[in-house]
């Protein structure tokens, strides 16, 4: 995964549509200090990290408060910690990196740049180094590849990219990084062409589909990055960067995603008004509860997974359990007295349209994903893609408004 690219690119987009909270003065009465701090965010906002870094490193030094240079800075680390021959120094960048964002959080600082870079960094080793290729060739050229392109010199990044790719053709880093080098030349046709070949060398790695959502979106096809977008969280949906970009997305789009949620009652809040009257919608939960019961207490965990030595909660478990709310629904619903009664509750409204679709099982692995259902994931994934992709189509991201 990329660290430098690592804020979300949609959010950066807003940055320039909207007033840049780094701008707004701040909590101190040193003009000499405001001046330094917006050339410092301008240079940032402009992609010159490298250039911004001294400047970086002497605000955050007289003010060690203010919580946006302390990201900007870390940021910046990140990416002059590519440009380093030497692992360990890099290592290091990368590390205090990690310590400015933590401490930016801790004063605050909840953005999406924040978030997704500490994320990110989460996955470097003990020493802060990072690996491309288990191949030292490969690696190596990957490096390279990097240290160009942190100096902003895409001509020799392409070039080094290019070799990492003759040795390993199947490498995903190299082609998602010739695409985003050239993203970063503007010339969109030759960055599409990359980003669908690391799409295909890994469709289950989200990363190309976002990167490629950001370029179409700068190019204001708001559809089409909606459908990359539909692509990145159906390779990752428990990924938070993923659903950070969507959240961006919807906001450029003067929409929102929605929040899918049927409203499952426990055991012991279930309605019940008389459970000897039909129409009583607490009759429903019985079933799905019957069925919950029947797995965790009456054996069929242990069948359904016999190679599992202990219980968790699962998808056809879930699923199982909605079917027969589902059905007894069905029925309340075909009976004038109680359909009223169906018909008004918006959840069980809800359930019944994920039902028709075929798309329960979706909606429990994005909306009710624990750790126990997620281990079905990739499974699930294996065979039904386009279920869930037309699950995050009809009921999750809205069309972008023309």
């Amino acid at each position: 995964m990329r660290l430098r690219d690592s804020p979300i690119p949609i959010v950066a987009l807003l940055l320039i549509l909207c007033p840049s909270p780094r701008l707004r003065a701040q909590a101190t009465p040193d003009a000499g200090y405001q001046a330094e701090r917006q050339k410092a965010a301008e240079l940032f906002n402009q992609g010159k990290r490298l250039e911004a870094l001294p400047l970086l490193e002497q605000l955050v030094k007289a003010n060690s408060k203010d919580n946006e240079m302390l990201v900007d800075l870390a940021a910046s680390l990140v990416d002059h910690a590519a440009t380093l021959s030497d692992r360990e120094a890099s290592g290091k960048e990368r590390l205090r990196a990690r310590g400015l964002l933590e401490r930016a959080r801790d004063l605050g600082n909840t953005s999406s740049l924040t978030l997704n870079l500490l994320e990110l960094l989460e996955h470097v080793n003990e020493g802060g180094d990072i690996r491309f290729s288990d191949d030292p060739q490969v690696d190596a050229a990957l490096r390279a590849g990097e240290a160009a392109f942190g100096q902003r010199d895409f001509d020799e990044a392409i070039k080094d990219y290019g070799k990492a790719l003759e040795l390993q053709p199947e490498n995903y880093s190299a082609a998602l990084f010739l695409g985003n080098t050239y993203d970063r030349k503007n010339e969109a046709a030759k960055a599409a062409a990359w980003y669908e070949r690391a799409i295909q060398l890994d469709p289950d790695v989200e990363t190309a589909y976002r990167y490629y959502a950001d370029m179409l979106a700068r190019q204001h096809d708001m559809a089409k990055a909606r459908v990359m977008l539909i692509h990145a969280a159906v390779a990752e949906p428990y990924n938070r960067i993923v659903w950070r970009e969507l959240h961006a997305w919807a906001t450029l789009n003067g929409t929102q995603i929605n929040f899918v949620y049927v409203g499952i009652p426990s055991p012991q809040t279930a309605p019940r008004i008389d459970s000897r009257q039909p129409d009583d919608l607490s009759a429903a939960w019985d079933a799905y509860n019957a069925v919950k019961d029947r797995w965790q207490n009456g054996g069929e965990f242990e069948r359904r997974f016999p190679k599992e030595k202990q219980y968790r909660h699962s998808l056809p478990e879930e699923a199982e359990g909605l079917t027969a709310a589902v059905k007894v629904l069905e029925k309340l619903e075909a009976d004038s007295r109680s359909a009223r009664q169906v018909d008004s509750n918006t959840g069980l409204v809800l359930l019944l349209k994920l039902d028709e679709a075929g798309l329960i099982e979706p909606y429990i692995l994005f909306s009710l994903g624990d750790s126990g259902i997620a281990r079905d994931y990739l499974a699930y994934r294996a065979r039904n893609r386009e279920r869930l992709e037309e699950y995050m189509d009809k009921f999750v991201v809205p069309l972008p408004r023309l």
